[in-house]
């Protein structure tokens, strides 16, 4: 099995489980470039190195109530891999607090020695 299924399974895995920090930590290299559909006042778009992920990963752990979360894949194509996420979700703060927010979207991700290196989200806002 490849590297780049390995992850993305493992990746999955994790998030089934709600273990998002947990996915961050053990199979996100050092380096990661993350890059979101849009920005926001709160946070860019790109964001480089682990600190910066763990950062955004517990802002959102801290600002939305999960009701559910699904994470569909991983679809493996040479050194990257898709995952697609649905999350029914209620933000805790900013111009949606209060209210139930239902999203989809997809992820790319691309391994390099075993580890995450690049992710982009897609999404429709």
């Amino acid at each position: 099995m490849s590297d780049t299924l390995e992850v993305g399974k493992k990746l999955v895995e994790l998030c089934r489980q709600g273990k998002i920090m947990e996915a961050v930590e053990t199979l996100y290299s050092p380096d990661i470039v993350s890059i979101e559909a849009v920005s926001s006042p709160s946070m860019p778009a790109r964001m480089e190195g682990i600190a910066a992920i763990k950062g955004k990963s517990t802002w959102w752990e801290e600002n939305h109530e999960v009701h559910s979360a699904e994470a569909e894949g991983p679809f493996p194509h040479g050194d990257r891999f898709i995952v697609r996420f649905k999350y029914d979700v209620t933000a805790k703060a900013g111009p949606m607090a209060g209210k139930r927010i239902l999203l989809d979207e997809a992820a790319l991700y691309t391994v390099k020695d075993g580890k995450v290196v690049h992710e982009e989200f897609f999404y429709n806002m």
